[in-house]
């Protein structure tokens, strides 16, 4: 049977591991270079769009 010191030490252990390999995963993702390129139609969605006039005006129609 476990005791609960080896259990907290377990838990302790496994947490820190996995606190550190997403930690380790995001810094690899961030750093990570596209070996595609992007298409045309992938290009276009990334530009964002111009305002429109309702989101210029604060969302409000003028009267």
């Amino acid at each position: 049977m476990i005791s609960d010191t080896q259990l907290y030490s377990l838990a302790i252990f496994l947490g820190s591991a996995s606190m550190l390999l997403i930690v380790l995963y995001h810094y690899l993702e961030v750093n990570a270079r596209d070996q595609t390129p992007l298409s045309q139609e992938r290009k276009a969605d990334s530009i964002p769009a111009a305002p429109t006039g309702a989101a210029v005006a604060g969302g409000k129609g003028r009267s």
